[in-house]
């Protein structure tokens, strides 16, 4: 049909043209009339100013007709197209106006009582809860025989890092660990040997998360940046691994933690700006996000399960909660902490997972029963528990805390087995190797150390 054009002033922006007829913002259809363009001398008179006629003639003298459109007189895109008229209606049905929360509420109803209804049934969930609470799990412990002589030493000490240590993880080969640091150091260490195999300069202090992957030929880091960087590891010490660097994650706040799942290819997150998020490494594409925290998350936890397809998350709302990695929904969530939540771990089986906080308790929390079934605490315990890690069996807990200690707990039973001594200043990160023959601590005193 040639080039048309739509002399409807403003109103052609909301104007849709389909087989004839012109739909308006409101849906009514407009009446489309057209005709061949004539030449300027065989044009009946149209109404305007002799300004627009004169516009109209320089613009023919210009080699090209004139049509209005958008409210103005512009040239047409080649002479001889067809000239579009319409009759607009005198006025356009209004713009639905968008549905607001508060339409919904009924008579009556105010945000203060909506709140205080929840809570209600917030109540009575515990009850039923508590209904099922029969026994308390050191009672169905006192068969169990108790642990006998408990004894372990600092074998190794790791010394590199100009600062506070803040995060560090074991490499699956049981031997290899890479630490990060509030000097903006990430240093992967050979354990046995105490060398530093290879050293990352970040672009930020505070390095507060670091992780290797599953294959060991990669780790993962990030903090105040906001972002997850992965580095490729070669066995050439002396490569520049800045230069293979990949911004994998970007939060809108710093980065807590991270974790790769059961394969190099998707990492785990968790931000300062309350959210977790899963991660395609080689793209860089968030695959699945996941909001329900109130403040910043702290920690996170990948199910230990091949199959899982579960993370526990902890942070400053008191709040430890379990997640679906596939639909991005909070299965569980436990609120008994009365401080913020620093450090999260699952059970060996991946049946329950162990929390520690800023009220100076860890607590152990059973899945498949929906409650916390143990709290570990002594009145001399006064400071915070910064991190928390199961033994290989399950039986112990070790968490380090803000007095410069690591405190065993028997995880039956309930009571502490042994305080171990060593650093300087406050235990920041605590993790058990993979073999379960030994764990690594690293503090602010600038060291890591591997007890056995």
């Amino acid at each position: 049909m040639g080039t048309t054009f739509l002399r409807a002033g403003r109103l052609c922006a909301n104007i849709s043209v389909a087989g004839g007829t012109a739909r308006g913002r409101g849906g009514a259809e407009v009446a489309l009339f057209l005709r061949p363009a004539e030449r300027e001398e065989d044009r009946p008179p149209q109404p305007g100013s002799q300004r627009r006629r004169t516009r109209r003639r320089a613009g023919r003298a210009r080699g090209g007709d004139w049509s209005c459109a958008g409210g103005g007189w512009a040239p047409a895109s080649r002479p001889g197209h067809r000239r579009l008229l319409t009759r607009i209606p005198a006025s356009l049905p209004p713009r639905p106006r968008a549905k607001m929360a508060a339409d919904g509420l009924h008579e009556n109803e105010t945000l203060a009582s909506l709140k205080s209804e929840a809570e209600s049934l917030k109540g009575k969930l515990e009850e039923e809860r508590a209904k099922l609470h029969d026994v308390e799990l050191h009672q169905v412990a006192e068969r169990v025989e108790a642990l006998g002589q408990f004894v372990m030493k600092t074998r190794r000490t790791l010394k590199g890092h100009g600062n506070k240590v803040l995060c560090m993880d074991w490499c699956k080969d049981k031997r290899r660990l890479v630490s990060s640091s509030q000097d903006g150091k990430v240093i992967v260490w050979d354990s046995f040997t105490t060398n530093k195999e290879h050293a990352v300069t970040m672009p930020c202090t505070w390095v507060m998360a670091c992780a290797y992957a599953p294959s060991g030929c990669a780790i993962a880091c990030g903090g105040l940046d906001n972002k997850c960087s992965v580095y490729p590891l070669t066995f050439d010490k002396n490569e520049n691994m800045a230069a293979k660097k990949k911004s994998v994650a970007m939060h809108t706040n710093y980065l807590s933690a991270c974790s790769f799942t059961n394969s190099d290819m998707q990492i785990l997150t968790a931000s300062g700006d309350g959210t977790c998020a899963l991660w395609d490494v080689e793209s860089g594409q968030l695959l699945q996000s996941f909001h329900g925290h109130g403040a910043d998350v702290l920690c996170l936890d990948l199910a230990p399960s091949e199959t899982g397809n579960t993370f526990v998350s902890g942070g400053c709302d008191k709040k430890a909660m379990v997640w679906d990695m596939r639909s991005g929904q909070c299965v569980q969530a436990f609120e008994t902490h009365e401080s913020d939540i620093n450090s999260v771990r699952y059970y060996p089986s991946g049946d329950a997972f162990a929390s520690g906080s800023d009220d100076a308790t860890c607590r152990l929390y059973d899945l498949r029963a929906d409650r916390e079934v143990a709290i570990y605490s002594k009145e001399s315990i006064i400071f915070g528990a910064s991190s928390v890690d199961f033994s290989l069996s399950g039986r112990l807990l070790f968490a380090g805390y803000n007095d410069y200690t690591i405190n065993v707990w028997d995880v039956l039973k309930g009571s502490r087995v042994s305080i171990l001594f060593g650093h300087e200043n406050r235990v920041s990160t605590l993790r058990v190797s993979p073999d379960g023959t030994a764990f690594c601590s690293g503090s602010w005193d600038h060291t890591l150390r591997v007890w056995a």
